[in-house]
Order: structure tokens, then C-alpha cells, then sequence
């Protein structure tokens, strides 16, 4: 081979050998080229301007990077269409790949657009550990904006599973920061973006009024980004620390809870009891259309908010509690206001859920239907199964011939109770198919109903099997129990199966009718 022909572009890119050994992560043979190539070998970009380093960042293996920076530690500071690696390992989220480039970059070197940009990238995919670090140096970074002229703070809004309450790390927290410092804990970043968020929250605090005020509304208003991501800590960090912001409104005059409301955002609705006197005038607000709160909860909820619940009746009873708890909380009269349409709160629900509700009677009978196929079936089953015990009748008295035995017992009690959740599961199914399927009976009527005839039904499978596997162990008594032991075993594959198919609609339907009124159980979190 011609000593420097791996220096030449291979690919329709121009990417040298180099470029694709670190993209395919082959340490061993990276170690081998830069052996043999010069320091500024090492520099050589492929058609867009990506260096083997650019690569590197993106594998995410830390060991290649450090073997080309080791030949040449002028690589991390060399621009690949206006990033340089350290940018790119952080859009990438490697974690380690980016502390390792961090520490290699000459940070202050960059400049100050692309510093915004590492910094904003390494808050949008959750390396907060090296975000902290960056603007602990570099304090002007919480108030900058980047390309999309979003500051931190805007970024952090749109993040709400990435919070908690703790804003300390605990022993065992600080430990695994210690030992494991690239290691991704769901408990460490969570405290470690709590603690971000207030540490850019206290350099915003030292701008002016008006400066204050233009960065949290442009170029959105973060605050309602909040609300409607439902990131509820991040607003109470901010709301807390400045309690003007609690009067903030949109350009349709929607405040946060009215946005709150709007985007079924339970956890920020939460918080209007703990804002005190301000309820009272929060509550009493309309928009440009004379829709109040109410109005709002009247309004079919986004996709993707309703169907955080599974099946249209869910949905459609999750949308009543949601419009009878905002009834609580405005006055009476406004259940009664018109808006500019001249509807009522009612009337709006009804017209904006009409095709939610015929879903939800489909697919209640729908569910209804083949469920009581199933209880129907075991019903005739357990039933039959009463008069032709295991062994038969002894034809001069009509006892059972295998009654004195022990398992008998235990057939006759699982083939009753088997009859008799079957036949209960049936009729409350029968009672669904047949009710009017009014708004109101979304609310508890068909869901509790619904519950009761799977949970039946649950219990009629169950016993049915266990009648089954007693029968057989009776028919086979003394004559080994390989068989009935197999046979047992199968046995539990089709009640396995029925409970896999639909023990999470069970689990749903029991928490959406026993567990809903917790949805809004009022918050102990204190906004001020």
C-alpha cells in the first residue's frame, strides 16, 4: 500500500479511511492510522467540513477521541459547518464523549454564538452535570439566545419530566456523582436540572423590569410553554421567586390557568388553591370571546392530552372531570354566561364532545359485546359441568360416585363460584349494552359497570380453570400425576393469555372509576 494513500477520500463524501474507522467505532484500527499519519493528517475534512474527530464525537467512544487529540490537540477547536465536535457530541446526548471533548476544548477560544449553542445543546438533551459546569464559568450564557433566538430558560419550559423537587443531592446521590461521573441517574439529573433552572433564574433576576419581561416572552411565552407542557415545577421555581408572573397573560387573554385548562394540564389547575386572594380575580377572567373558565374545560381537550387515557368512554369520562371540577371553581353564575356565540358552558361541552361520546357508546358495546361472549360461554360450561361430575352418579342413589374424595370439594366450589361470576359478569354487561348512554353515564354509571363485569369475569376464568385442573386430578387419582400435572400447566395458558390481552384495560377502567377523584386532589406545593 502507497504510505499515504488512506490520506485520500474513499467515499462519495470524500471521508478518509480515518473518518470511517472512528464512525464504525473500531478503536484498534484508529490507533493503527494515527500511528502512521503526521499531526496535521489528522485535520483533513471530508466534503461538508467534518474532520475524523467530528466522527469520533458522534460514535460517542471517548478512546478515539482521545487517541486523535493525544497526535493533535488542535482538532476539538476545528469547525464542521459552524460546529465544532464538542456541539456535536452534545446534540447527540453522549454524555461522557461530551465532558471528555469539554475538557479538551479551548471553551473561551469558540466563539461566543457557538458557546450559546453547546450550552443550549447540552440543556436540550439532558446533560445538565456539564451545562452546570459551563455556566458556572460563563454566567452571561443563562441570559443569551441562541439561533432560534430561545434562551435556556425556554429550552427548560418544554422539559417537564426532567424535574424534581429536591434542589440538594442526597449522600447517596453525591456518591454516584462522585464514582460514576459519567454514568446517566435519572435521580442525579433530575435534582442537577432543578438546580439549573435556579441558577439561571437568579442571573435573570438582575436585569431590569423590561428586560426581564422580554425575555421570558420572546420569542415565546415560556411560562404558558410551561403550562402546556405541564412542567409545574419549572413554573413554581420562576412563580415562587416572582409572583408578578402569576398575573401573565397571552395575546388571546388567557392566563396560565385558563391555559392550563385548555391543555388538561391537572397539576398547574392544582396550584389555583394555593394562590390565595388572586383566585378569586383569576377565576372571574374572560377572553375576547366571553369564554370563561368553564368554556374552556367545555372544549375537547388536544389529541394528544386525551389520549393519555385508552378508549373513547375513558376519554370521555376523564373530559367530565375535568368539567366538573372547573364547575367547583368558578362562580355559579358563570356555569349559566354565554359567550360570543351565545353558548353555555354546558352547551359548548355538548357540542364539541358529541363524536366523542357516540366513540364511547361504540366502543363500550363493542367491549360489552365480546366480554359477555366469553362469560356467556363459561356460564353454559360451569353449568353443564354441575350435572355431569367427574366420575358420575352412582345410578342407585344418584350421589357422586367421587363425592367422598377431597378434590370433590374443591371442584364444586370453584364450578359455583364460576357459575356465579359468569352469570354476574353477563348481566352487567346485558346492563351496559342496554343503557341510554347520556353524558353523565360516562361519568361513574358505565365505567363502574364496566369494571364489575371484567372483574366478574376475571374470577369466572379463574375458577373455571381451577374446576378443570380438580376434575382431572380426580379422574387420574392413583394413577400417577405426570398427566395431570401437564394438563394443570396448560391450563393456565389460556387464563395467562385472557389476562395479558386485557388486564390493562381492567387496570385502567378500575383507576379511571375508583382512583379519578385524586386527579384533582389539591397540590401541598406552595407557590409563595
Amino acid at each position: 500500500m502507497h504510505p499515504s494513500a488512506f490520506l485520500y477520500g474513499i467515499t462519495v463524501g470524500q471521508e478518509t479511511v480515518l473518518h470511517i474507522a472512528a464512525a464504525a467505532k473500531h478503536v484498534e484500527f484508529v490507533q493503527k492510522l494515527v500511528d502512521l499519519m503526521k499531526k496535521e493528517d489528522l485535520t483533513l475534512q471530508n466534503k461538508y467540513g467534518y474532520t475524523a474527530l467530528c466522527f469520533a464525537a458522534a460514535s460517542g467512544v471517548v478512546k478515539i477521541a482521545e487517541i486523535m487529540v493525544k497526535k493533535n490537540d488542535k482538532l476539538p477547536t476545528i469547525q464542521a459547518g459552524q460546529k465544532v465536535p464538542l456541539h456535536l457530541a452534545a446534540l447527540l446526548g453522549h454524555r461522557p464523549m461530551s465532558y471528555y471533548l469539554y475538557n479538551v476544548t479551548n471553551f473561551e477560544q469558540l466563539e461566543r454564538q457557538e458557546q450559546v449553542e453547546i450550552f443550549s445543546a447540552t440543556i436540550s438533551t439532558g446533560i445538565y452535570d456539564l451545562a452546570l459546569s459551563i455556566m458556572d464559568k460563563y454566567p452571561y450564557l443563562a441570559i443569551a439566545r441562541n439561533r432560534n433566538k430561545e434562551t435556556a430558560l425556554h429550552i427548560l419550559a418544554g422539559k417537564p419530566s426532567d424535574f424534581s423537587w429536591g434542589s440538594h443531592l442526597g449522600v447517596k446521590e453525591k456518591v454516584l456523582k462522585r464514582c460514576f461521573k459519567w454514568v446517566y441517574n435519572k435521580t442525579v439529573m433530575k435534582t442537577l436540572a432543578h438546580q439549573l433552572v435556579t441558577k439561571i433564574w437568579q442571573e435573570v433576576l438582575q436585569l431590569q423590569e423590561n428586560e426581564i419581561t422580554d425575555l421570558i416572552n420572546e420569542p415565546s411565552k415560556l411560562l404558558f410553554d410551561a403550562v402546556i407542557q405541564g412542567n409545574v415545577e419549572f413554573l413554581v421555581m420562576l412563580v415562587g421567586s416572582y409572583p408578578d408572573l402569576m398575573s401573565s397573560f397571552n395575546s388571546q387573554k388567557h392566563s396560565l390557568f385558563h391555559t392550563a385548562i385548555r391543555f388538561r394540564q391537572e397539576h398547574i389547575l392544582k396550584l389555583i388553591h394555593e394562590i390565595g386572594a388572586i383566585k378569586d380575580l383569576m377565576v372571574c377572567i374572560t377572553d375576547k370571546e366571553n369564554n370563561n373558565m368553564l368554556h374552556f374545560a367545555g372544549k375537547l381537550a388536544p389529541a394528544n392530552r386525551l389520549t393519555i387515557v385508552s378508549g373513547a368512554a375513558l376519554q370521555m369520562q376523564r373530559e367530565l372531570l375535568w368539567f366538573k371540577e372547573v364547575e367547583k371553581i368558578v362562580p355559579p353564575s358563570f356555569t349559566k354566561a354565554k359567550n360570543i356565540e351565545g353558548k353555555t358552558p354546558h352547551d359548548l361541552f355538548t357540542k364539541e364532545h358529541q363524536e366523542l361520546r357516540r366513540d364511547g357508546e361504540k366502543w363500550m358495546k363493542e367491549t360489552a359485546t365480546s366480554c359477555m361472549l366469553v362469560a356467556t360461554l363459561i356460564a353454559t360450561v360451569v353449568f353443564a359441568a354441575a350435572f355431569t361430575v367427574p366420575g358420575g352418579m352412582n345410578s342407585d342413589t344418584g350421589v357422586p360416585v367421587l363425592l367422598n374424595e377431597k378434590l370433590f370439594t374443591a371442584f364444586a366450589i370453584s364450578d359455583a363460584v364460576a357459575m356465579l361470576t359468569s352469570t354476574t359478569s353477563v348481566l352487567m354487561f346485558l346492563s351496559i349494552l342496554t343503557s341510554r348512554y347520556a353524558e353523565e353515564d360516562f361519568l361513574f354509571s358505565l365505567p363502574g359497570k364496566l369494571t364489575l363485569g371484567l372483574t366478574t369475569l376475571f374470577a369466572s376464568i379463574g375458577s373455571m380453570v381451577l374446576a378443570f385442573t380438580a376434575a382431572f386430578f380426580m379422574l387420574y387419582h392413583g394413577k400417577g400425576k405426570i398427566v395431570p400435572i401437564f394438563v394443570a400447566a396448560l391450563a393456565g395458558v389460556p387464563v395467562t393469555v385472557f389476562i395479558v390481552l386485557y388486564y390493562k384495560l381492567w387496570a385502567e377502567v378500575l383507576r379511571s372509576t375508583f382512583w379519578s377523584k385524586a386527579l384533582f386532589r389539591h397540590s401541598k406545593r406552595r407557590l409563595f
